[in-house]
C-alpha cells in the first residue's frame, strides 16, 4: 500500500471528497506481500518474544473476556487490571454479578469513571443470566446485540472466546496499520473506519485470530507505542513507512476532529450536624449519574464564600458567612469536559436540618459505604474521611 495523505482540510464537503478518494487509493494500492510479510512477522513475535503478562490474556471464558473488555474502555491496562481482578474474585460468574446490588457493584467500580460502562454492564449481565439462561452469546451478532457492547469489544469476545474471524480495532491497531502503511486517512473520519476495519480483517491470521488480535495490541501497548516506539525492537519494522522518521511517527494516527472541552464548576458543601454528614445520590441524566455527592451548587465560575452563602437556592440555610470553610479545590478532566470541584464545609444548626431535602445523613466512619465520583474520594481521602 503506498503512501497516501489527508492532511489538509478546509471544508467538510471538500474533506469528505477527499476522505473518499484517499480510500479508494488505499484500495487500489493495496500490497498483498506486505501484507502477509505483516502477518507472518506479526505472529512470529508473539510467540516468541511477546512477554506481555495480564490476567485475562489466554482467557475463554466469554464472561471473563467481556468483564476485561468493558473495564479497558476508556482505560490503561495497568489501571484496569486490580479493578479485574477485584470483580472476578466477587463475582467469579454472569449469575453473581447479576444478582449484586447496584451499590455494591458502584463502590467497586469506583475510581474508573465512565460510570455508563458500570450501569450497561450491570443490565447485560441481568439480560443474559434473566432471558438467556444465564449462557452468554456466541455469535458476533447477538453478542453485538447486547447493551454496552460496541463493534470492537464484540469483536475481541468473538475472536478470544470463540475463535471467530474477526479483528479488533483499538488505538493500539489504528497506531500500528498507520505507521506500517503510511495511512493518513483520518482515524475518525467514515472511510478511515471502514479502510482500517477492512485492513485489519485482511491481516488476521486465519488459523489463530486470538492470537493475531492479541499480538496487534500487545504490539501497540509496548513496542509501538504513541510517543518514543521502540521500532529497533519491532517485528515489522522492514516494511513500516513509518520507522524512523519521527515527524511521521508523531503524526500517525491522523484524527481531524478536535474535541471541544466545557469546564463546569461545582461547589460542594459537607454539611455537619454532630458526627452525621448529608449525603445525596446523583439521580439526573448527567454525568455521575447514580453516584452520592454532598450539597451541590453550580456555577459558571468559582465562587467564593461570600456568594456561595448568598446563593438564592440555599435560602438563609447557612447562617452567616463565619460559619463556612473552604476545604480545596481538585480539578478532573473528562473527555469533553473538565470540572473543577471546590469543597466547603459547614456545621448545621439543629433546627436547619429538615430544610435539606431529597438526601440523607449518614454517619462520618459509614461515609465508605457508598460510591462516589473519583474527585470526591480523592478529596476525602486526603481529608481523611475514609
Amino acid at each position: 500500500m503506498a503512501k497516501v495523505a489527508v492532511t489538509d482540510y478546509f471544508s467538510e464537503k471538500k474533506q469528505t471528497a477527499l476522505c473518499t478518494a484517499v480510500y479508494i487509493a488505499c484500495l487500489m494500492n493495496r500490497d498483498s506481500a506486505k501484507e502477509q510479510y505483516f502477518t507472518k512477522a506479526l505472529m512470529k513475535w508473539h510467540d516468541v518474544e511477546n512477554i506481555r503478562s495480564l490476567p485475562w490474556k489466554n482467557e475463554q471464558d466469554p464472561y471473563k473476556i467481556w468483564l476485561s473488555e468493558i473495564i479497558l474502555q476508556q482505560t490503561r491496562s495497568e489501571q484496569g487490571k486490580p479493578y479485574y481482578l477485584k470483580f472476578t474474585e466477587a463475582y467469579p460468574t454472569i449469575k453473581d454479578l447479576a444478582a449484586a446490588p447496584d451499590d455494591e457493584v458502584f463502590r467497586l467500580w469506583q475510581g474508573l469513571g465512565y460510570y455508563n460502562r458500570c450501569r450497561n454492564m450491570l443490565h447485560t449481565a441481568r439480560y443474559i443470566n434473566n432471558e438467556l439462561s444465564g449462557t452468554f452469546p456466541n455469535t458476533y451478532e447477538e453478542i453485538l446485540s447486547l447493551k454496552g457492547i460496541g463493534p470492537y469489544t464484540a469483536a475481541a469476545i468473538a475472536s478470544f472466546a470463540y475463535g471467530l474471524q474477526y479483528a479488533v480495532v483499538d488505538g493500539n491497531v489504528y497506531r500500528v496499520l498507520s505507521r506500517y502503511f503510511g495511512i493518513e486517512l483520518p482515524i475518525d473520519s467514515t472511510e478511515g473506519k471502514k479502510l482500517f476495519a477492512e485492513l485489519a480483517n485482511a491481516l488476521l491470521h486465519k488459523n489463530d485470530s486470538a492470537g493475531y488480535n492479541q499480538a496487534i495490541m500487545d504490539l501497540g501497548a509496548t513496542v509501538c507505542t504513541p510517543s518514543n516506539p521502540n521500532c529497533t525492537q519491532c517485528p515489522v519494522e522492514k516494511y513500516c513507512l513509518a520507522a524512523g522518521d519521527k515527524d511521521m511517527i508523531a503524526m500517525l494516527p491522523v484524527k481531524s476532529k478536535k474535541i471541544k472541552v466545557n469546564k463546569r464548576y461545582f461547589h460542594y458543601i459537607l454539611f455537619f450536624s454532630g458526627n452525621e454528614v448529608w449525603v445525596k445520590q446523583r439521580a439526573s441524566k448527567d454525568i455521575w449519574q447514580g453516584l452520592h455527592e454532598f450539597y451541590l451548587i453550580e456555577a459558571d465560575t468559582a465562587l467564593t464564600k461570600q456568594e456561595l452563602v448568598n446563593k438564592e437556592e440555599l435560602n438563609g440555610l447557612i447562617p452567616s458567612v463565619k460559619n463556612i470553610e473552604y476545604e480545596g479545590f481538585l480539578s478532573q478532566r473528562l473527555t469533553h469536559r473538565i470540572i473543577e470541584s471546590h469543597f466547603f464545609k459547614c456545621q448545621l444548626p439543629e433546627r436547619n436540618k429538615q430544610q435539606l431535602k431529597d438526601g440523607k445523613w449518614v454517619k462520618i466512619n459509614e461515609l465508605n459505604k457508598f460510591a462516589y465520583p473519583k474527585t470526591i474520594v480523592s478529596f476525602l481521602e486526603k481529608k481523611s474521611y475514609f
